[in-house]
């Protein structure tokens, strides 16, 4: 009897330490994140830091992106639907690619657009540069004609509020899992 109390016992500390499956692919033990010195598009300075407490969505995109940034812009306003009050304790941030291109009052303009609590962030060569080796991302300029678009890499990171980034989802995987593993994030 005692076998059996102490396997049952065992079996609940175990479950309490499982991790949390999220649908989106985790990357709780890679080597993606760190802090960063943006400016927002209100023109206020802003670091991961401002938002511990908080689950981060981090994404790269520009404003001119025909396809990949609107989607998942769009995808993460409806998961922030989704979550109902518990949005409140996420933060969206689009950081921009293209700050050729992307202004301050650009992205004031089309951030917003898609949900008021969403912030554009923008930076010079070098931050982007920075931010591109922490987060492990690709941008590349494609001339078209005599104006260009630019690659990149379309996933969003999912941050805890502690700082980790723990979650990749791919472009497309649709509002649904943005929700289920913020979801996760804000219960831990």
């Amino acid at each position: 009897m005692k076998k059996i109390i102490l396997m049952t016992w065992l079996l609940i500390l175990l479950g309490g330490c499982s991790k949390p499956e999220f649908k989106g692919a985790d990357i709780s033990n890679g080597p993606i994140g760190g802090d960063f010195k943006l400016t927002d598009h209100h023109g206020k300075l802003r670091s991961l830091q401002d938002f511990k407490g908080k689950v981060v969505v981090l994404f790269f995109g520009f404003t001119q992106c025909p396809e990949v940034c609107p989607t998942t812009l769009s995808e993460l306003k409806s998961a922030m639907q989704q979550l109902g009050e518990k949005a409140n304790r996420v933060q969206v941030l689009f950081v921009t690619v293209d700050p050729e291109r992307d202004s301050q009052k650009i992205l004031a303009a089309y951030i917003p657009a898609f949900d008021a609590r969403f912030l554009g962030l923008h930076g010079n060569a070098a931050q982007l540069a920075d931010m591109a080796q922490k987060y492990r991302i690709i941008y590349q300029k494609q001339i078209q004609g005599d104006s260009y678009t630019m690659d990149h890499t379309a996933g969003s990171y999912l941050i805890d509020p502690q700082g980790n980034t723990r979650v990749m989802v791919n472009y497309g995987a649709g509002a649904a899992v943005f929700a289920h593993d913020l979801d996760l994030l804000l219960a831990e």
